[in-house]
């Protein structure tokens, strides 16, 4: 199979480190705040953000929070901190899961629902890093990708519930690319992507695809001027993968919006 070649040239990517940089710099200055908070999950997404954060504001202007949960990977939890302490960030570490508890307390109907309570428990780090940032007079920053975005991939009111999105517009093969440039270590760079909502996840698994099939139909159908059948045929896949991602599209639509209201009567 082959896949749309997304690479940038080194000179793209400086470009848009300095685009991002000036974005982060814009969204603060903008915001009259005095930097920014981000969750750190040892992910590659979360990763750069921070390293682009830090290049941005400088390390003293940016808080990490490491949000461990049961179904967090003591690897995941270790590299979190890892980054944190490589940039020379101030971090915290604030336990999830008795928040998720006192969350079942108040409505046992949900426990066992392994959805219902992975999304609760990125919509609690969504909690505590606005309270770290209203506290602190701060912008929370979103760590999502422009895949993700695109399919859905994210909770509402979850890891998408932030001020801005500094990497929105890099696929995922990009993100890595970018993160070598920015001098992330390989390790972290090439980690197998994972939102960690419950036990062994990861995204390619629940997708059933990888980023890079992904990250190909994307630009080359959805985003791209391709039909399903000429993506296929450049692509070296079934029809029914480019359907697949043209439907998690089309059903994620509403994550990507501001909540509707009715058309006004007059």
């Amino acid at each position: 199979m082959s896949t749309l070649d997304l690479r940038f040239s080194e000179a793209e990517l400086e470009q848009r480190r300095e685009h991002i940089t000036a974005f982060i710099r814009d969204q603060v200055d903008a915001a009259g705040v005095d930097g920014v908070v981000l969750g750190l999950s040892g992910g590659i997404d979360s990763t750069i953000t921070a390293y682009l954060c830090v290049d941005a504001l400088g390390a003293e202007n940016v808080h990490g929070l490491v949000l461990p949960a049961t179904v967090s990977s003591d690897e995941n939890m270790s590299d979190a901190e890892r980054v944190a302490r490589d940039l020379e960030i101030g971090y915290d570490v604030i336990e999830v899961e008795p928040v998720v508890n006192a969350l079942l307390s108040a409505y046992p109907e949900a426990e066992g629902d392994r959805e219902a309570v992975g999304n609760a428990r990125a919509r609690v780090r969504g909690v505590l890093n606005y309270l770290v940032a209203n506290h602190e007079s701060r912008l929370v920053v979103g760590t999502g990708n422009r895949s993700e975005a695109a399919v859905g991939y994210f909770t509402k009111y979850g890891d998408g519930a932030v001020d801005c999105h500094p990497i929105g517009n890099l696929y995922k093969a990009q993100v890595r690319q970018l993160a070598r440039h920015i001098g992330v270590p390989d390790d972290l760079a090439d980690k197998t992507p994972t939102a960690e909502l419950w036990d062994d996840q990861t995204d390619e698994d629940e997708m059933g695809m990888t980023y890079e099939t992904l990250d190909s139909i994307l630009a080359s159908h959805v985003d791209g001027p391709l039909s399903t059948a000429a993506t296929a045929r450049e692509l070296g896949v079934d029809e029914e993968t480019v359907e697949t991602v043209r439907r998690m599209y089309e059903r994620s639509e509403h994550k990507r919006r501001v909540p509707p209201g009715p058309d006004p009567l007059n």
